[in-house]
């Protein structure tokens, strides 16, 4: 699902990286408009072959091949649904309404990351005086740690379904009658993150309408699925199918997201070509590396620095800007093969590293 262009206008090589980032976003402004057909359908699409293969897997024989195939493709398919949270946080206001809604009730509260995990503080990220720094939520000096510890950061993800599941369903309530412990659930437990420094502040004003939502929201999801498990509305097993399902969406999150940058930056900030050099496109195999970087995320080094465009514009982008590129540019630098390249790419400088941990 994306946009075909025709190349016109401003040679993207010439002058400042900063005039070259204007120019380009008036030249392709016609594509920074999201089309709402085409993410309302491919929503509707993801969740609903994921909810179905779900209710297959769970339907199924227990252990049996047809379960497990069913759950790959649950997995795979809610992870597509799931990684939409990314363009809702990018969304301005107004351009797809209903959209996160929608989003939240058949991907994010069934899951237990509702959008404010990530609306809010992924701007953070894009702000050219936090990225790569102690207060970016995403990114940690990974390039320099050893390969093993590295790898080690994948045993994280199986222990998060639970505790999303306890923070949303027991935690969050619990904070409103207790607000000594709010801080600690606002700042440590509500953000998706990679640096575990990252704290968050209370919500302003206008961000309490939206909190209040989606964490009353969460609880009455998670309170209805211990209903339905307590009076035997749902078998036990049922519990595991989710249980699997979620920490399948969360390792195929979490190479992805290794993925997206080079993660040399040691807590330095970086001016917007060093921002563009840290990042990542992943034009690839285009089923595999879609598959594991689905909803446009294999182009995040265009992402970064092209926040507005959404997720079907940025592979002809990508494509345009490759075909009148000189040789020497630092975009080129930005191109991998693919997935696992990228992941062997990042382990292989870990491992160069001495002194580091």
């Amino acid at each position: 699902m994306e946009e075909t262009l025709t190349l016109s206008g401003t040679d993207p090589s010439a002058g400042s990286l900063e005039l070259r980032l204007a120019a380009l976003r008036r030249r392709f402004a016609a594509l920074q408009r999201p089309r709402p057909a085409i993410f309302w359908s491919d929503l509707a699409a993801s969740s609903t072959i994921g909810w179905l293969a779900f209710a297959f897997a769970g339907r199924a024989a227990p252990g049996s091949l047809a379960s497990w195939v069913a759950l790959a493709v649950a997995i795979l398919a809610l992870y597509r649904a799931v990684l939409f949270i990314h363009e809702i946080a990018h969304l301005k206001r107004g351009r797809l309404p209903g959209f996160e809604v929608a989003w939240n009730l058949v991907a994010g509260l069934p899951l237990m990351v509702p959008s404010l995990m990530y609306v809010g503080s992924h701007r953070e990220h894009h702000d050219i005086q936090i990225y790569g720094t102690e207060r970016d939520p995403e990114y940690s000096p990974m390039a320099g740690w050893q390969p093993l510890r590295i790898l080690a950061s994948f045993l994280a993800m199986p222990l998060l379904p639970p505790l999303l599941a306890l923070r949303w369903g027991v935690l969050g309530p619990l904070s409103r009658l207790v607000p000594a412990l709010r801080p600690f659930v606002v700042g440590r437990l509500s953000t998706l993150v990679i640096n575990p420094g990252y704290r968050r502040p209370l919500p302003g004003r206008l961000e309490r309408r939206r909190w209040a939502l989606e964490e009353a929201g969460g609880a009455l999801y998670f309170w209805a699925g211990v209903a339905a498990l307590a009076s035997g509305a749902l078998a036990p097993h049922w519990l595991l199918v989710w249980y699997v399902a979620g920490s399948g969406i969360l390792l195929l999150n979490h190479a992805r997201t290794l993925a997206a940058h080079r993660y040399e930056n040691e807590g330095a900030g970086l001016d917007w070509h060093g921002q563009l050099v840290d990042s990542i496109n992943m034009p690839g195999v285009p089923g595999l590396t879609v598959l594991a970087a689905p909803v446009g995320l294999r182009f995040h080094g265009l992402h970064h620095m092209l926040p507005g465009l959404p997720y079907h514009s940025l592979g002809a982008v990508n494509r345009a800007l490759l075909a009148e590129l000189p040789e020497d540019s630092p975009y080129r630098g930005t191109q991998t093969s693919g997935i696992v390249a990228t992941l062997a790419q990042l382990l292989k400088r870990s491992g160069g590293k001495t002194g580091s941990d």
